[in-house]
């Protein structure tokens, strides 16, 4: 069974328009692919070839995509799973961009059982088990910045973190993290964060950090690989949590 993944996979990749100067054209738009050694960034052109064959990734609102901007966000949102593999997507099937912001409508329960409706403005949503959406104007202006900035990382990362069925802030961990340490390092950075921010402080990461666990560990992955010298800096058991989730050393 392997064996025959194995061939149908290198059939595709080799069959794939995203050669090796086509990729390299694209690792230079994206500051923080660049931070990959030469066999990092093989295996992550391979991962986002893979990813365009088996995800479907529509423009909406207007848009119509290119295969470049598809490979753009196929990247993108490969990098954090470089080292745990694709099968960590394998739960949903499509990517929906929109041409920029947009409004989503949803309905919820609260914990009394009383229903509510809000709409708003969003750059990007990550349903369970259902598409991530994200706005292209936002992929464009944040990705190719390098300022800690990445939409397309932080709706893959809530990907990630609702692989356990909710999104809460943690993710399935691999065997041999520790539950009670990754909940007493993140609730202590989150409240250190609000805390700074209550105070006023102006910090280097998104202050959107602060309006949920889940949104914490969203914005910290994104950070985490867009400036991880400034991550390591302010939360250095924070960031030793991240590489071991992610099994990557960005900071190197």
């Amino acid at each position: 069974m392997f064996g025959w993944r194995r061939w149908r996979d290198n059939r595709i990749i080799a069959g794939s328009w995203l050669d090796a100067r086509r990729w390299d054209v694209l690792v230079r738009r994206i500051p923080a692919l660049r931070r990959l050694d030469a066999d990092q960034l093989e295996q992550l052109r391979r991962m986002a070839i893979l990813f365009l064959h088996h995800k479907a990734i529509h423009g909406v609102g207007g848009l119509a995509l290119d295969d470049q901007q598809r490979a753009v966000i196929a990247a993108q949102a490969c990098l954090p799973v470089l080292a745990l593999g694709l099968d960590w997507y394998r739960h949903w099937h499509s990517v929906l961009v929109y041409p920029d912001v947009f409004v989503a409508d949803h309905e919820y329960m609260d914990e009394f059982g009383v229903m509510h409706r809000e709409n708003g403005v969003h750059a990007g949503e990550s349903w369970d088990e259902g598409p991530v959406i994200l706005a292209w104007s936002q992929i464009a202006a944040g990705g190719a910045a390098g300022d800690g900035y990445n939409l397309v990382i932080h709706e893959f990362a809530h990907k990630l973190d609702s692989a356990n069925g909710v999104a809460n802030g943690m993710p399935p961990l691999h065997r041999g993290m520790s539950r009670k340490r990754w909940t007493r390092t993140f609730t202590a950075a989150w409240d250190d964060f609000r805390g700074r921010l209550e105070a006023g402080e102006q910090l280097p990461i998104d202050e959107y950090a602060a309006e949920a666990p889940e949104e914490f560990f969203a914005v910290l992955s994104e950070a985490f690989f867009e400036i991880p010298d400034t991550v390591r800096t302010m939360y250095p058991d924070v960031y030793r949590q991240l590489c071991e989730f992610y099994r990557q050393d960005p900071s190197g």
